[in-house]
This record gives C-alpha cells, structure tokens and sequence, in this order.
C-alpha cells in the first residue's frame, strides 16, 4: 500500500491556471498531474528531490487484476 498523499491548496492567476490546463492537455495529464510533473522537473533541475520521493503514477487507467481462482479481470 502506497503513503496516502499530501493535499495542497494553490491560489493561481485564473489565466495561469488556464495555461496550464491546456499544456495539461496537451499532455493527457489532470492539471494536479500537469502540476506535480512540474514540481518534480524542478526539484530535480535544482539538485533538491528527496531520494525517499515516490516514482510518479504512471498514467492512464490502472491496468486490471486477474483473480487467480478463476481467471476473471477485475478492476480494483
């Protein structure tokens, strides 16, 4: 089981935030998504991510589980 994540209120410039949804997008991601792949660039470009920090979520839909018993997919 993963750590539960932080939550986060951010006061941004409505066009900003609007600039943002759309590279958002661009790039099939939410605007939390879009956000946290910014964050992290950033922490990395300035020598400051946690080595503890957690891999991002991949993206898309979680990929379906097999019940071993009989066979069947099931989404979680």
């Amino acid at each position: 089981m993963s750590t539960p994540r932080k939550q986060l209120l951010l006061r941004i410039d409505p066009a900003v935030h609007d600039a943002l949804a759309r590279w958002a997008a661009d790039d099939l991601r939410s605007v939390n998504a879009q956000i946290e792949v910014i964050v992290r660039r950033a922490l990395v470009d300035a020598g400051r991510m946690p080595d503890r920090a957690s891999p991002l979520r991949s993206r898309g839909r979680p990929p379906k589980e097999t019940d071993p018993g009989t066979g069947s997919t099931a989404r979680p």
